[in-house]
């Protein structure tokens, strides 16, 4: 009977962590395809730079919410 609780408990945990990783990922490309439209309605001269900014802000946020959660969950 307990390994039947535990296993339901961590299918739930995981289910949680896919959850929160799919929220993650989709904020990312929120953020990246936002990123997009700010550029073509910037012009093309701040196209490049907008784009690029906003793509090298997804990048490093995203490795710090990895590398934090990877933290957390060594504790």
């Amino acid at each position: 009977m307990s390994s039947s609780t535990e296993t339901g408990n961590r299918m739930k945990e995981a289910r949680r962590a896919n959850q929160r990783t799919a929220l993650i990922l989709l904020s990312i490309a929120a953020v990246f395809f936002g990123g997009i439209i700010a550029a073509q309605l910037g012009g093309a001269s701040g196209a490049n730079v907008v784009g690029i900014a906003v793509l090298g802000l997804v990048i490093v946020g995203f490795l710090m919410v990895a590398v934090g959660r990877n933290l957390r969950a060594r504790r």
